[in-house]
């Protein structure tokens, strides 16, 4: 029956249903989003984040190979995993946990909009730009949207004593029930899956 859901995710995303999302301040905790590079994540800073080149190259090789279908071109798939990879751990959340999300939220597509109008790879709803950011913010930007998803994820561990299904719940807007964090903790731990 699981193996079915996922064939069916690969051709029919389920995007966020944010509309239940409540505005919470207590997420943004001081450093949010005051400004966000426009430049890419360069290679040695993704390397750093790493204990070696190698196995930073190994990561990025093995999420490459699994992304190739959703992000054709191999320099936009590199730019976004090393964003992925740096914006996560900067947060101290596990990038493959974050693909998972993408994965369940938009199906990698930078530019999806859900009916409660959530935006970008990570559907971050607008109302955060206003509540933690400047209302200015673009969230169809890759760094800011991951940036402001991380964040807000953060937020959420840091609220719920770092319990991942009720915040995840959260995120979605959607606590206490239990089909979205099923699909990203799915995600997470099988499409995304990588030994530490």
């Amino acid at each position: 029956m699981w193996k079915l859901a996922g064939i069916f995710l690969l051709f029919f995303p389920v995007f966020a249903q944010a509309g239940a999302q409540k505005m919470e301040g207590a997420v943004c905790d001081g450093v949010f989003i005051a400004d966000v590079p426009y430049k890419p994540v360069t290679r040695q800073k993704f390397v750093s984040a790493f204990a070696s080149e190698k196995k930073a190259m190994a990561w990025l090789v093995t999420m490459s190979k699994r992304l190739e279908k959703r992000i054709p071109h191999p320099k936009d798939r590199d730019d976004f995993l090393m964003t992925v990879y740096y914006v996560a751990i900067r947060r101290a959340l596990d990038p493959q946990l974050i693909l998972g999300i993408i994965q369940v939220e938009s199906d990698f597509n930078k530019y999806a909009v859900s009916t409660a109008g959530a935006r970008g790879y990570m559907q971050v709803m607008p109302f955060w730009t206003k509540l933690c950011g400047d209302p200015d913010h673009n969230l169809f930007h890759l760094r800011r949207n991951l940036r402001y998803g991380c964040n807000i994820l953060r937020g959420y561990l840091k609220m719920e004593k770092g319990d991942y299904f009720r915040a995840l719940g959260r995120y979605n807007g959607s606590l206490g029930q239990a089909t979205y964090p099923n699909l990203v903790l799915r995600a997470w731990r099988g499409s995304w899956a990588y030994p530490s």
